[in-house]
């Protein structure tokens, strides 16, 4: 969901005859079981033994060559208290919602479960899990704890957290197969005229601009920022009612408005992204967020909303920190 690629949305990945390469050592039998047939507490207790004897086989020079060529264990190329100070900052600016501290780890499945996402594109891992590739998922299940033990209340929480990815990646500064996302989220059940929604979509967008506005203060820079809301047809009226507000109380101030149609699966109905000029006069989606409906699936009450955003911090570290700070002793 942010510019550092949080939408993964693509196919089941691998075609029958490299699925066959991979499990001709086991037998179709076999992989039945292990895919289907078998509790899961069964196949997670083998793969625990498998890759116990698996490392048991390594030697240091097998550690000592895999840190040096996999993309997935290298060191993160943000200097840490330049990392800090950015959480810090981003924390700040949305004071209104609540700091959660997550797990680097969650259940099997909680993106390709309640969203169009491959696992393949998921570093899964034993006892059930996967390591967190979208903290916005994540905070969906905690959303959904939440309204389950007290029905009625908003939520409103946010977290700044290193994910990792399976998938390709562009090529460019600030993309790494893990890398650091500051996410949003706001749960509750919907409003008349659907004001929850909208009330929510800016309310996000307002704290991404003011999150901006003070790292500026703090040796970045985010020039001719551009905010486009993007709507589905059949809700073209909720997207002009963000963008009327916005344009009420930011317009030509903070960012430039627009509205757009909305054709991406992942969102529902609604979606928006903030654009910032580059040093090198790109146009770059730093932050991205809308409306989905996991909530709504997560606990069979489609009354419930669950608004999400995120801001690619990562990206803004390696890019849009001005030469005079990043230049500056610590």
């Amino acid at each position: 969901m942010s510019s550092e690629g949080t939408e993964a949305t693509g196919g089941t990945g691998g075609t029958d005859g490299q699925r066959q390469w991979r499990t001709s050592g086991i037998g179709a039998d076999a992989y039945a079981a292990l895919a289907d047939g078998m509790l899961a507490s069964e196949v997670w207790s083998l793969l625990l033994d498998l890759f116990e004897r698996r490392a048991a086989q390594r030697e240091a020079v097998d550690l000592v060559r895999q840190w040096e060529r996999d993309r997935f264990t290298s060191p993160g190329v943000v200097d840490q208290r330049t990392t800090v100070e950015l959480d810090a900052h981003l924390l700040a600016a949305a004071a209104e919602f609540e700091a959660l501290e997550l797990s680097p780890l969650a259940p099997l499945g909680v993106c390709s479960v309640v969203g169009p996402t491959s696992q393949n594109k998921i570093v899964s891992a034993l006892r059930g899990t996967e390591v967190v590739a979208d903290p916005t998922n994540v905070l969906a299940l905690e959303c959904a704890k939440r309204l389950r033990e007290k029905p009625g209340r908003t939520i409103k929480l946010a977290t700044s957290h290193r994910c990792v990815r399976a998938q390709p990646i562009p090529k460019g500064p600030g993309y790494s197969q893990h890398f650091r996302i500051f996410c949003m989220v706001t749960a509750g059940y919907e409003r008349k005229d659907q004001m929850f929604v909208t009330d929510s979509l800016v309310e996000h967008i307002v704290t991404h601009l003011a999150a901006l506005d003070r790292l500026e203060q703090h040796g970045y820079a985010f020039p001719h920022r551009q905010v486009r809301v993007l709507a589905t047809p059949d809700r073209a009226s909720l997207g002009d009612r963000i963008a009327a507000s916005l344009e009420a109380t930011h317009g030509g101030k903070l960012a430039a408005i627009t509205r757009d149609t909305l054709e991406h699966p992942y969102y529902h109905g609604l979606r928006f992204m903030i654009f910032v000029r580059s040093p090198n006069a790109n146009d770059v989606p730093l932050i991205d967020g809308g409306a989905f409906d996991w909530l709504g699936k997560l606990t069979a009450n489609r009354k419930l909303i669950f608004v999400a955003s995120g801001m690619g911090s990562q990206l803004a570290a390696m890019v849009f920190r001005t030469a005079a700070a990043a230049s500056s002793p610590r």
